[in-house]
């Protein structure tokens, strides 16, 4: 009996002994699982923390181009926009009777101040000074039937065009002048600064008449006054302002020819991209609701 005892004692030993060593080899299979899966963790993770950074880098640069699409920009004085220009140049820009300015450009002006939460301050100069106006700080927009060319846009950046501008010949009902033609050997007037100045005083190479021909005056209405005391032979200005000098005195009238056509534009200073981007904003806005073409309309008349 006690043999039978031993042999049944050592018989659950050795069962004990077989089932302690194969748990001995489990647990070095689930500790390289383990790893394994730890080390995919791992990886998922650094692949999850470096596409949320690459969101939050995008979504920095859509915010950021929003911000500035929004209009986060500066002006001379906080809650103005200064607006240079040279109010003798109708309907662009005059002096009413009342002393207050008005023109398509004040207009247009004043409609973009309200879209950008400003009030429209004219400032009125000499045009050879606006674009340095700009340039300088001391005002931040020039609205003055201003023409988009090459050489301007190496000083300011110019907005969308808004207007579309004709130069053309002013000169006295029985002049013997009937074409562009006509022009060489002749006494010329402009407006200074204005592209029918540049135009007209460039050399003949180069499509001109020379400098010696022609006579720079600082406004319209000054080399009309010439041309009706017949100090110059003909006077090459913007289509509108020259309708308005002919309306206003006997014995002048415009040659049935256009001298060139041109875009009228905003100018902005190249420090201020950001204004830039604002005033075009408020620009497409008013030409999308029709706002630009009312205000062209009340002071260009139908032909």
């Amino acid at each position: 009996m006690m043999k039978k005892m031993t042999a049944l004692m050592l018989a659950a030993l050795m069962v004990l002994s077989l089932a302690a060593c194969g748990g001995g080899s489990q647990p070095a299979e689930t500790t390289a699982a383990a790893e394994t899966e730890a080390a995919a963790e791992t990886e998922a993770a650094a692949e999850t923390e470096a596409a949320a950074v690459e969101t939050e880098a995008a979504e920095a640069a859509e915010t950021e181009a929003a911000a500035e699409a929004a209009g986060e920009f500066t002006t001379v004085e906080e809650g103005k926009l200064y607006m240079a220009t040279n109010a003798s140049f109708p309907p662009y820009e005059l002096v009413s009777d009342t002393g207050e300015f008005e023109g398509i450009d004040v207009e247009i002006a004043t409609k973009i101040a309200e879209k950008l939460g400003l009030e429209l301050v004219v400032d009125d100069m000499d045009f050879g000074a606006v674009i340095t106006s700009v340039q300088t700080g001391k005002d931040d927009i020039v609205m003055a039937g201003l023409t988009v060319t090459e050489e301007r846009k190496q000083n300011i950046d110019f907005s969308d065009t808004y207007a579309t501008g004709v130069q053309v010949i002013i000169v006295p009902e029985d002049s013997e002048i009937a074409t562009v033609d006509d022009l060489e050997g002749k006494a010329i007037g402009c407006q200074e600064s204005t592209t029918g100045y540049i135009y007209c005083s460039d050399t003949p190479e180069n499509g001109g008449y020379g400098e010696e021909n022609v006579t720079a005056f600082p406004n319209g209405a000054n080399a009309v006054q010439a041309l009706l005391t017949g100090k110059i032979d003909c006077v090459v200005i913007d289509q509108e302002p020259a309708k308005a000098f002919v309306a206003e005195n006997e014995g002048l009238k415009i040659l049935d020819t256009e001298f060139v056509t041109e875009d009228y534009a905003i100018g902005v200073s190249k420090d201020n991209p950001a204004l830039l981007a604002a005033v075009n904003s408020a620009l497409a806005e008013l030409k999308a609701d029709g706002t630009v073409d009312e205000i062209l309309a009340k002071y260009i008349k139908a032909e």
